[in-house]
């Protein structure tokens, strides 16, 4: 087992606390809770104003960073939408749908690939200790102490793209079924930055990032390659072994980061080892109240996981399960036809049409999906 040294005076370093089970943390946080519910008799509308007032720490200059970097994202996501992702989406001849949809996920897949990378490097390759000893992000927390610049970075970068999310869901990206809890998902996720970014809980931040990150470069990249497979008239095996593949990925980083790690080590941490380290820490309940939205939301996209692994285990075709509102199968066969008027892909042979799997190789070579026959490429 190792050992923290980050608190350390005259006891010595302290040792690394286990994480906990599922078990362990229900029983142990929801008795902590509890326990801090019952002794805050003097909790309420009025003490929290005050509690505000003293703990809350932002100025004006960072609220103006905050605000122009948001537009910032804006407009370099235009901008590379324009001059690289709509072209390359044209050179690349994919079906309109598709088109219509990949410039949003080339720019989710860069931002998150970035951002990713450097809450990996402020948690792997620097002097941080909050992966391997969660507790430690409350280790010497004192109201208004200043947050190092490396994290100050990463909230700047975190805070602004998701202001700047808020505004593209709703008028920049494809409306989806999930478009409205996507919505709710980045104003808590906002809120949370903000508020830990104020009351100076930027540590647990960054844990918070790096462990929901992960699943977005892996979904943003899945879906890069399901656009990919059937592009020009033609079907690609190697995008839909990278589909595939991905998709296996997001599945088990999804449950491992944000179902299993994030939880144990996460709400573990600001549920107990909060109130061990600072007695009387200021919106406990506030705090804990909206990571456990977080943890509900991921159980609910979990859901749509489940649907996709059953899909695939059925050998039917990997798409996005959270796709429009009112496309159903007429849409698709209505694309399809469309697809096939402009002499993007080949007319369907008759005798590939009792395909239940929806795709497979014809005799000829031919690669047949959802009824249309495409020329199969590695």
């Amino acid at each position: 087992m190792s050992s923290h040294t980050g608190e350390t005076g005259d006891a010595g370093p302290v040792e690394v606390e286990p994480m906990p089970g599922y078990l362990d943390l229900i029983t142990r946080a929801s008795s902590v809770m509890l326990s801090a519910w019952r002794d805050c008799s003097t909790c309420g509308l009025e003490l929290s104003k005050q509690t505000l007032r003293d703990n809350a720490y932002i100025t004006l200059t960072e609220i103006a960073l905050f605000f122009f970097c948001a537009f910032l994202w804006t407009q370099v996501r235009r901008g590379l939408t324009e001059s690289l992702f709509k072209p390359l989406a044209q050179w690349w001849r994919l079906l309109p749908k598709d088109a219509a949809k990949m410039p949003e996920s080339a720019w989710k897949l860069v931002f998150y690939t970035m951002s990713w990378s450097y809450s990996t490097y402020l948690l792997f390759f620097t002097s941080y200790s909050f992966f391997h000893d969660p507790p430690s992000v409350f280790y010497n927390w004192k109201s208004g102490m200043s947050v190092p610049t490396d994290i100050a970075i990463a909230y700047l970068i975190q805070g602004s793209f998701y202001g700047h999310s808020i505004y593209a869901t709703v008028y920049m990206d494809a409306w989806r079924k999930d478009s409205a809890v996507m919505v709710v998902h980045h104003i808590i996720t906002l809120a949370l930055i903000i508020f830990s970014y104020a009351f100076r809980y930027h540590n647990v931040g960054i844990l918070v990032l790096f462990l929901h990150d992960i699943n977005d470069i892996q979904l943003e990249f899945t879906k890069l390659n399901v656009y990919l497979k059937s592009r020009g008239g033609g079907y690609y095996l190697l995008n839909d072994v990278l589909s595939n593949m991905g998709s296996v990925s997001f599945s088990i980083t999804w449950f491992w980061f944000r179902l299993y790690w994030f939880p144990l080590k996460v709400l573990y941490a600001t549920c107990v080892s909060s109130l061990q380290s600072v007695p009387g820490i200021p919106f406990y309940f506030f705090f804990n109240a909206l990571l456990l939205a977080l943890l509900l939301m991921n159980i609910y996209w979990f859901l749509f996981i489940v649907v996709f692994v059953v899909k695939v285990l059925k050998m039917k075709e990997v798409n996005d399960v959270r796709e429009y509102e009112d496309e159903d199968g007429s849409r698709a066969a209505a694309a399809a036809a469309a697809a096939a008027a402009a002499g993007l892909v080949k007319e369907p042979k008759a005798e590939n049409n009792d395909d239940d799997a929806g795709h497979h190789i014809s005799a000829q070579g031919k690669h047949v999906q959802n009824g249309i026959t495409k020329e199969k490429h590695l």
